[in-house]
């Protein structure tokens, strides 16, 4: 490859002013790939441009986009793209190119993908239209290109050689990591930045979770909406995450449930305050059918908050034994689950405990050195 050290080219298409799950793990590695021993050069791609401070891709434009901290130079002469991919080409000749987000471009040569989940192959009613058909269009080249594949989970991995026919030895679990703001806090650290909220350290229900079919909030609705209404005014329901799509209905429950009183949607909140909201609930609650980490139940865990998700997926192996497990399409199993999970202070303290110990090990220290065990074995 040339020198001693590897080359490293990241796409970071994923990275938006609000991060999700895949535009965090893109920016933790963003952040933490050229520091790795063994890393000679890390360098920056999105849509045919270096991009030399990733960074400026997480600031607002004042039209609510996203505005480049940088100023392209002046170009008098628009090259043709058979040039440009020649450009690409030669540039890319040498390196290890890694699509965070499922896709590589054609001129990649030694390509890794991270395939995050395959709920767009068994989940296709999950998923905008605009979604499917960037798959149909890209997805089956970028994964002929790759040499290896890497997954968020042993559970993702294990789908993923089934259903693509991959050896074992191609695919490589890597987990995601927690960042170091997500722990346990005292009332008086929490109450200045809960109160911004209308919020009361322990006495709210979270769940952060964009508003999307796949995430099974409307069946959180419907079970929280069967608890005692003593215990949902004691405990109402705070939801934080963007409006998704096809959700129409969702949100008209939500209204509803506001309408009631057991209910608070404080839609994307700022990224300091999200610590601040995992700490100061009573319990976390994420019913998502299918995921290929859930973020969010590891983020809750290191929080030193109880909490209650899936059985379904790789929601069992992320929590490890630390959060109450139920099958979201059972209305009434969900609803003895939250009852359970918001008044047994016994079966509390023990999911605390066994949290914290999981949570530790979610490392994105460890995720980047692991990624880039990864990238050695195509050198």
């Amino acid at each position: 490859m040339g020198g001693d050290g590897l080359k490293v080219i990241l796409s970071v298409d994923a990275l938006a002013p609000a991060l999700t799950g895949i535009g965090r793990y893109t920016w933790e590695l963003a952040c933490r790939l050229g520091a790795v021993n063994g890393v000679e050069q890390l360098r920056f791609y999105r849509n045919q441009r270096w991009i030399p401070e990733p960074g400026s891709l997480l600031v607002p434009a004042p039209d609510g986009g996203t505005r480049s901290l940088f100023k392209p130079k002046a170009r008098t002469f628009k090259w043709p793209q058979f040039v440009k991919n020649g450009y690409w080409q030669h540039m890319c000749r040498g390196q290890v190119f890694h699509g965070p987000n499922y896709f590589l471009p054609p001129y990649a040569e030694r390509g890794v993908i991270t395939v995050h989940d395959l709920s767009i192959f068994k989940f296709p009613e999950t998923h905008p239209a605009e979604r499917l058909a960037q798959f149909d269009k890209s997805f089956r080249q970028s994964l002929d290109l790759a040499a290896h594949l890497i997954t968020d989970t042993e559970a993702v991995r294990q789908e993923v050689i089934a259903f693509f026919g991959w050896q074992p030895e191609r695919v490589t679990a890597v987990h995601l990591g927690v960042s170091p703001g997500f722990r346990p806090r005292t009332a008086t650290e929490l109450v200045p930045g809960l109160l911004r909220h209308g919020l009361v350290p322990g006495q709210y229900c979270l769940c952060v979770s964009t508003i999307e079919p796949r995430k099974r909030i409307g069946a959180l609705l419907t079970a929280y909406g069967l608890l005692p209404m003593a215990l949902r005014t004691a405990y109402p329901l705070v939801l934080v995450g963007g409006k998704g799509w096809n959700s129409a209905l969702v949100h008209a429950q939500m209204d509803a449930a506001e309408r009631a009183g057991w209910l608070r949607y404080l839609g994307f909140v700022p990224e300091e305050d999200l610590p601040l909201l995992y700490a100061g609930a009573r319990l976390f609650a994420y019913p998502s059918i299918y995921e290929g980490f859930g973020l969010p139940v590891a983020e809750a865990m290191a929080s030193g908050v109880p909490v209650l998700t899936s059985s379904l997926s790789c929601l069992p192996e992320v929590a490890d034994g630390a959060a109450c497990l139920v099958h979201p399409d059972d209305t009434d199993a969900l609803c003895q689950a939250l009852d359970k999970s918001l008044t047994d202070n016994a079966w509390r303290e023990a999911a605390v405990a066994r949290g914290l110990q999981v949570a530790a090990g979610y490392s994105w220290q460890t995720c980047a050195q692991q990624t880039v065990n990864v990238y050695r074995k195509l050198v």
